[in-house]
């Protein structure tokens, strides 16, 4: 590596008035890292001109000028313009691309390429006058010692832009940046829409965001709360090694290091691992562990908004509280909130929700101060952070081992419940085809009753919500029954449809129970009558 150090040690690194560079020639920053000049790609006879690392064998892209305006041929040239800009021409002298700044030195400008890969465009030796940065517009990667940044009062954006696919760099769905919300997160768009957000800066690491634990020592945000400027920079103390994070065409960020002995790069992580990992997977309301089947669920108090859809794997829809909070039916009545009737669930190791509120509350004061404020429904502490607050729907809710405690607010009602069962109602429609729908049934506790034992489990009489009365059979452990025969027998029961045969209703599986839910018979059954 010396060797090769030495042969472009004085290679010519700038591109002035009088010197342009032409297909395929290139420019080579002082380091040998990166060089800038032609290239094309695979699959694609379209040249374009771009910064790439210069020492590895595997053609490697960090930047592209004429991404959206690619040349058709050799023809193309770079050059700093008679306006001062630094310009990319084709065979026609046509402008393709250009910097496309204005109070330039025209005579006096040139464009250096940095041994950290930046392209500056400045006004000759003043070295405090850089007009443009590569760094300030990048593609899809993002580099060492690049900044991410979002300046609120100026409304200027720096961000990452992944490519429409592997061989076409033009601008692609996805783009990569820092958002303020209350409290700093970066965040991934797929056009206008979020499609993944790291969970809130806590000055040392993203809540809920799942990276090796060094990971965190090579990103770290600053924030200027009073300027509204924030930035978020990458730096891998291994200056040794070749360290890049890209964005792929998929919406994935990935960091990617280079395997001398493999001669190749290998993806060191990722930031999307689960479809957990997809902004709002779950819906309001809902949330998300990559652990279980199905991996969304409804938090504590409520139920799906569409039964239907969910029970389809669409989660989209969320859901829907059961019952509303007590102060919420308190200020509908017009009598002030009884803070004793709502009350907390805690939930350990949580990806927070999207857009919380920050608050300087001490820890100890977190929940006295969400129960004084009716719209507050949630609520959770972190050290760096301090009070966090969410009001309204609880979105994009994950399981995380990075977490954070939440405390999601629940009428006392909820809260008391001792045991909840998702039960699956089977319906009959057209056609003999079984539908089987997931909803959030709730046994009345004070109406269960024990009516017997059976040869395969206990039996009790209870009652739904919408006062129905049924009959709820807990099988066994020692029936020997396991769940694919269980749910063979509940399809096949469901399907027999007659005026003198109870009617199955439903069943249950919730770890090693399974129950079935029957129509209750208040005159007994047949075998009464026929047997005594």
């Amino acid at each position: 590596m010396s060797c090769f150090y030495l042969l472009f040690a004085t290679a010519l690194d700038t591109i002035t008035p009088s010197k342009s560079i032409k297909d395929p020639e290139f420019i080579i920053s002082r380091n040998g890292t990166f060089r800038l000049g032609f290239f094309s790609l695979a699959n694609s006879s379209n040249r374009y001109v771009g910064i790439l690392y210069h020492q590895i064998p595997v053609q490697t892209v960090v930047w592209v000028a004429n991404r959206n305006r690619p040349l058709n041929d050799s023809s193309g040239i770079l050059n700093i313009s008679d306006d001062g800009n630094l310009v990319v021409l084709n065979g026609k002298t046509e402008i393709l691309w250009s910097s496309n700044v204005t109070n330039t030195a025209p005579n006096a400008t040139t464009a250096q390429l940095s041994d950290l890969g930046n392209l500056v465009l400045s006004n000759g030796d003043d070295a405090g006058s850089s007009l443009w940065e590569s760094f300030q517009h990048p593609s899809n990667a993002f580099i060492e010692t690049m900044e991410i940044s979002t300046d609120v009062k100026k409304g200027r954006k720096v961000e990452i832009k992944s490519w429409r696919s592997h061989d076409d760099p033009s601008d692609g769905n996805f783009s990569f940046g820092i958002e303020p919300f209350n409290i700093p997160e970066f965040v991934i768009w797929n056009n206008n829409q979020l499609y993944f957000r790291s969970g809130p800066w806590n000055g040392n690491m993203f809540i809920g965001l799942i990276l090796p634990t060094v990971a965190f020592s090579w990103f770290s945000v600053v924030s200027d709360n009073q300027q509204q400027t924030f930035y978020i920079g990458y730096e891998d103390s291994n200056h040794n090694m070749l360290t890049y994070c890209e964005l792929d065409s998929q919406g994935k960020f990935n960091e990617r290091r280079w395997d001398a002995g493999k001669g190749n790069w290998i993806k060191s992580y990722s930031i999307y691992h689960t479809d957990c990992d997809v902004y709002g997977k779950c819906g309001e309301f809902g949330i998300c562990n990559s652990t279980k089947r199905p991996i969304c669920s409804c938090l504590k108090g409520s139920k799906p908004r569409n039964a239907e859809e969910w029970s389809r794997g669409n989660w989209s829809s969320g859901c829907l509280r059961t019952t509303p909070l007590q102060c919420q039916r308190d200020n509908n009545n017009g009598s002030g909130a009884d803070q004793g009737d709502d009350g907390f669930l805690e939930m350990k190791m949580i990806k927070v929700p999207a857009f919380p509120d920050r608050s300087s509350t001490v820890n100890g004061e977190c929940k006295d101060q969400c129960l004084k404020n009716c719209s507050c429904v949630a609520y959770a502490y972190d050290s760096g952070i301090g009070c966090m607050m969410w009001s309204g729907d609880l979105i994009d809710v994950q399981e995380s081992s990075r977490g954070v405690d939440l405390y999601i607010r629940l009428p006392a009602s909820e809260l008391d419940k001792g045991k909840s069962s998702k039960v699956i109602v089977i319906t009959t429609v057209i056609g003999g085809i079984v539908v089987i729908t997931i909803s959030a049934l709730f046994l009345r506790c004070r109406m269960l009753k024990h009516k017997g034992q059976g040869g395969f489990g206990t039996v009790y009489r209870g009652t739904l919500d919408d006062g129905k009365e049924i009959a709820v059979k807990r099988l066994s452990k020692d029936s020997g029954q396991g769940l694919e025969e269980f749910m063979n027998e509940v399809v096949v029961i469901s399907k027999l449809q007659h005026r003198n045969l109870v009617r199955l209703l439903g069943c249950c599986v919730e770890g090693e129970e399974k129950m079935l839910v029957y129509e209750y018979m208040p005159n007994k059954s047949l075998d009464a009558f026929l047997f005594g």
